[in-house]
């Protein structure tokens, strides 16, 4: 198995709030159980099914709705394509009932205290996003288990492959068969080596590798598709329709009110006040706000269990289509193929993360969602600001740098605090580090991106757990909530 097989598609993927690894990741797991139970078994060899969760999971799987999603799961939904407005309904039919539609037509007892277990003392010794899955007969016998692993970004792994994985340094759990990538690269010195020989530019380079997986018109479409998610999922974070209520709360019982509607009409306010007088607005931070305001959009849509594209994280989701946004709004000639080229970029650097280190909060912390999404999307706006491979690298570099040792302390076990606001700082820190990159630098510096990505993970080796995503540390245990 080629472990460079990593599409684009993977690193940004469609799929619903508030979490990658605690709603997708578990939501897929569970998808995968049902399924492979379903073409191993008849219906009537099965009477129930428990499912543990571990480590992380159990320790803040009610805030990130890890529950809802394994229900989710278990009956036939995906996270691309489930309705986020169902999730809940669904999830409270089965509380009500005991019973599970097993795929939708089969129905098997899942009584939720007894079946879905929180183990939060317990780690599984291969990642600490643990999942157990137990078919059982009317006898009590196990007639299928497995264990998967939800290891960042939205990627589960079984049993089988995160061994595979551990015993060989593979990170791809896509990789499949003998197809051979015309570029594969590990590292960003092989990214820039292939850059320089073939004379092409990053996103060129991840185009010639997605066409092993797909034919151009399908990247072209994906790519418009997920830029479509962003915009759509900004529109709704800002309330563009007025749907939301003046004072809207998001779940969970914190009580944070949604910042972003009403950020928008005070900067669309100030923009009419503007163009009606002729001026151009005194404040030069203006910019900054509506990047403020597209991040906060995203992160509270995501709180709320919304559509979002996974950023490679939902804990990051902001900062990316904030980024994009800002190169969409305020960078002269900005177009179409402009986002593509990116995203793809912006790919790219994901793939180096994923391949040498890992986009899971609970082994990196947040320098592992936030940090990675900033240096990312520092790279995708060099890429469309002109620059050459070497400063896309210099600018996925100072992303993380000044990411690295950020902790994953969210209060309550929700995605909101500190996360929301976090998405905001990680896109203003990309642009400018892209611009200091690219209009102020040559692509020479003297901490190259591997060396940066290597002490980001070893960093998240060294960290304690309790600042992983784990709510026992920081903010979280520091701040009171009634």
């Amino acid at each position: 198995m080629d472990s460079t097989l990593i599409s684009l598609f993977e690193l940004l993927k469609i799929g619903v709030g508030p979490s990658s690894s605690h709603t997708v990741g578990p939501m897929l797991a569970a998808l995968q159980f049902a399924s492979e139970l379903k073409s191993r078994l008849p219906p009537e060899r099965v009477a129930r099914i428990e499912v543990e969760l571990f480590g992380s999971l159990a320790l803040t799987g009610f805030g990130h709705r890890t529950d809802r999603a394994i229900i989710a799961g278990l009956s036939g939904q995906h996270p691309r394509t489930v309705d986020p407005d169902s999730i809940e309904p669904l999830y409270l039919r089965v509380e009500s009932s005991g019973k599970l539609g097993w795929l939708g037509d089969h129905p098997i007892e899942f009584v939720m205290v007894r079946d879905l277990l929180f183990n939060r003392t317990t780690f599984l010794p291969q990642h600490p996003n643990g999942i157990r899955c137990t078919a059982l007969s009317a006898e009590g016998n196990v007639v299928f288990q497995q264990e998967y692993f939800s290891i960042g970004g939205g990627f589960v792994l079984d049993a089988s492959q995160m061994a595979r994985s551990l015993d060989e340094g593979e990170s791809d759990p896509a990789a499949a068969g003998n197809l051979v990538l015309p570029f594969p690269f590990r590292s960003a010195e092989e990214l820039l080596s292939l850059c320089g020989t073939h004379g092409l530019a990053i996103a060129e380079i991840v185009q010639r590798n997605e066409i092993c997986f797909r034919e151009s018109a399908e990247i072209e479409q994906g790519l418009d598709e997920i830029w479509a998610v962003m915009r759509a999922c900004i529109a709704a974070g800002c309330d563009i329709d007025g749907n939301l209520p003046s004072d809207s709360v998001l779940p969970g019982g914190l009580g944070i009110r949604r910042r972003a509607p009403k950020i928008y009409r005070k900067l669309i306010q100030e923009q009419a006040l503007d163009d009606l007088d002729g001026t151009v607005s005194s404040d030069p931070l203006r910019r900054m706000d509506w990047v403020n305001m597209f991040a906060l959009a995203v992160n509270e849509q995501n709180a709320a269990g919304g559509r979002v594209v996974t950023a490679p994280t939902n804990g990051a989701a902001g900062v990316i289509p904030a980024v994009c946004a800002y190169y969409e709004r305020f960078v002269p000639g900005a177009n179409r193929d402009g986002i593509h080229e990116f995203l793809k970029t912006a790919a790219a650097i994901g793939m180096l993360y994923k391949r040498n280190a890992s986009l899971s909060a609970a082994e990196m912390g947040c320098q592992g969602e936030v940090g990675v999404a900033c240096s990312m999307a520092a790279a995708g706006l060099a890429a469309v600001m002109g620059g050459t491979p070497a400063q896309v690298e210099n600018a996925a570099e100072i992303g993380m740098e000044h990411n690295l040792g950020l902790t994953c302390d969210p209060v309550a076990g929700l995605v909101q605090v500190p996360c929301i606001e976090r998405n905001t700082m990680g896109a203003v820190k990309a642009i400018n580090a892209a611009r200091l990159a690219v209009l102020y630098g040559d692509g020479q510096h003297r901490v190259s991106l591997d060396k940066v990505i290597e002490t980001m993970r070893q960093t998240g080796v060294d960290m304690q757990s309790k600042y992983k995503e784990t709510s026992l540390g920081g903010l979280a245990v520091n701040v009171t909530v009634c």
